[in-house]
């Protein structure tokens, strides 16, 4: 059974993406059924390409990736989400829509990278995605398949305060 994980942040080209793409690649190396999905409440329309090239250098593939809304995940062909994760603390003081099979939600912030100035961006990206990269590390070492709703939950806020 495939654990589905939507990432949340506002514009959803920076660190939402930078989450998808890491969490995606890391359970595809481990071997885990968890899929990642991101997305933002207004979305720019575009990836940073610092995000972008974040993630390349980490060997993650980015052909794929763009930048939608999160409406696309509550049209009734989507993919049902178990974990929802905001990022950005806009998008967690946001009123998300209704997630069908009310998925756990936690809210897991980082500091936008793309605020650096313009000479530190490149490096402000890559510590952004090696700390986003721990977490999903960590969030795949747990047994989700196994545990409860308030389990996930429990586990999750733990993660949040590590």
């Amino acid at each position: 059974m495939t654990i589905n994980v939507l990432i949340l942040c506002t514009h959803n080209s920076a660190r939402s993406v930078l989450a998808e793409g890491m969490l995606n690649h890391l359970a595809k190396q481990s071997g885990k059924d968890i899929k990642a999905y991101s997305a933002g409440s207004t979305p720019s329309g575009r990836v940073n390409p610092y995000a972008l090239d974040a993630l390349v250098q980490a060997g993650v593939d980015t052909s794929a990736m763009y930048s939608k809304s999160w409406d696309e995940f509550t049209l009734p062909d989507a993919p049902v989400m178990d974990i929802v994760i905001t990022v950005c603390d806009s998008a967690a003081s946001e009123q998300c829509p209704y997630w069908p099979g009310s998925p756990v939600k936690v809210h897991w912030g980082y500091p936008d990278p793309s605020n650096a100035p313009e000479a530190e961006k490149k490096k402000a990206f890559d510590l952004t995605r090696q700390a986003i990269g721990y977490r999903m590390l960590q969030l795949l070492a747990l047994p989700l398949e196994t545990m409860s709703h308030a389990e996930r939950q429990s586990a999750l806020l733990r993660l949040q305060k590590s």
